[in-house]
């Protein structure tokens, strides 16, 4: 799919990963219409990208009218949409037991409802829309790429929830491409390693670097937001991704 002119839908958009795709999306040509929690940070960030082709919205991912109203921005303002990109997502790191003391059942439900809940409803609404849109010369209609982790598989103390989320993502992508794939919607997620966004900089600067120095394999760096939108553009344009997770952690094994 080509993204000049398409309308992309993004969440998580006033930083980290979410932001950095917004800005790639809009500078190939595309319309965005960026979403997040943080309303300041989508004014001072992402719409300076271009009132025309910007529009933002307070959301929260794991309620159903906030990503209706979403979807139903990116019809009405640019009259379809192609792709969705989900990139909202919160950490709520904390052991199973802490001192004797269970893991509020309260986290984890809210770890689950942003991360996993919040992937497929922005997934059911968005692909709804899609399903409306004129296939293009190979049959598309739409897009949607997804934010698992390599945490996934590799879920470190204290993030039990956060890399259950991850892995429901991954494991979503197959059933969903296959429930899809008759009205020409595409499903990709990507699994990140460390990255340079909201969630690491909380991470002690010793820690990340001992990270870097010994379980990345090269190039011996945090990951750039850059790379993620790289690779979520490719995952638009090429037609033949499909019902797959792909890693983007240079190396990394934990």
């Amino acid at each position: 799919m080509k993204i000049e002119n398409i309308t992309a839908l993004v969440t998580g958009a006033a930083s980290g990963l979410g932001f950095a795709t917004s800005k790639a999306l809009v500078e190939a040509g595309a319309r965005v219409v960026a979403v997040d929690m943080d309303e300041q940070g989508l004014a001072d960030k992402v719409l300076p990208l271009g009132a025309d082709v910007v529009r933002t919205l307070k959301v929260d991912v794991s309620q159903e009218a906030d990503v209706k109203a979403a979807v139903d921005l990116a019809v009405e303002a640019f009259g379809g949409l192609q792709v969705a990109v989900n990139c909202a997502g919160i950490l709520g790191p904390g052991k199973t037991l802490s001192k004797g003391e269970p893991l509020p059942l309260e986290q984890w439900n809210r770890v689950i409802a942003v991360n996993l809940t919040g992937t497929f409803n922005v997934i059911r609404y968005a692909s709804q829309a899609m399903a409306q849109n004129e296939p293009n010369a190979d049959g598309e209609r739409g897009v949607l790429v997804n934010t698992s982790s390599g945490a996934a598989w590799q879920g470190q103390i204290g993030q039990a929830a956060y890399s259950a989320t991850k892995a429901g993502v991954m494991g979503l992508t197959l059933p969903v491409a296959r429930d899809l794939a008759p009205l020409g919607i595409r499903v990709v997620s990507i699994a990140p390693g460390l990255f340079e966004t909201g969630m690491s900089s909380g991470m002690p600067a010793k820690v990340a670097q001992n990270i870097i120095d010994n379980l990345v394999l090269f190039p011996h760096r945090m990951g750039d937001g850059a790379e993620f939108a790289g690779l979520t553009k490719h995952i638009i344009e090429n037609a033949y991704l499909n019902a797959t997770t792909i890693s983007l952690d240079a190396g990394t094994r934990m």
